[in-house]
């Protein structure tokens, strides 16, 4: 399936956009198709990617948080497999293979996480998140004990709740358009590094 909406191109974007673009594609060797999809509305563009950075980077704004870069990965590819996004499970998948040095560990995750190679406490934090996916209206004090038990804090659940819900937002928005994973996730993360010959 072919995206229904024309990308825009690269060189017509605000000035902004465009460096940050290509700042990725520096750094990953590509330009993920959600950054270019996106950018056909700058304002969605901005704030979108501000949502993003405060809850998948907090650092960038000051802010601390005990869940581990792998732990938000594993959030986002659970709870998009409950969405059936195609895009950010691959995307987030291959993020969170790096991440957690695990070539196993998305597949698992994103088809069944109770049964994932996962820590105790991770399955509860992916317990938690896909009741805020798909039943956030049964949220309960019990869950915030449960979780408080794993050693989360109230600012972590708050964490796993706004990754939970703002990837809601990402999933039906790639779905609906029909946004395409780019081909150079889908081996991302797989296979070890090849180390370089020492001269």
């Amino acid at each position: 399936m072919a995206e229904r909406y024309p990308l825009p191109d690269l060189n017509e974007l605000p000035e902004d956009i465009r460096t940050r673009i290509l700042a990725v594609q520096e750094k990953a060797g590509f330009v993920p198709n959600v950054f270019v999809a996106f950018a056909r509305r700058p304002a969605e563009w901005r704030a979108f990617f501000a949502y993003h950075d405060a809850l998948m980077e907090p650092e960038s704004c000051g802010r601390t948080s005990s869940l581990t870069k792998g732990e938000r990965e594993m959030i986002v590819t659970a709870t998009s497999a409950a969405n059936q996004c195609l895009y950010c499970v691959v995307a987030h998948g291959a993020i969170l293979r790096i991440y957690e040095k695990k070539p196993f560990v998305a597949d698992q995750v994103a088809v069944n996480w109770r049964r994932a190679d996962i820590s105790p406490r991770q399955r509860a934090m992916l317990e938690f998140a896909m009741k805020v996916c798909q039943r956030s209206h049964e949220i309960e004090d019990a869950d915030f004990t449960a979780l408080h038990a794993h050693g989360f804090d109230d600012e972590d659940i708050w964490d796993i709740a706004a990754i939970t819900a703002f990837f809601g937002l990402s999933n039906r928005m790639a779905s609906f358009s029909g946004m395409q994973p780019n081909a150079e996730f889908y081996l991302m993360g797989r296979l070890p590094r090849e180390k370089k010959a020492s001269a």
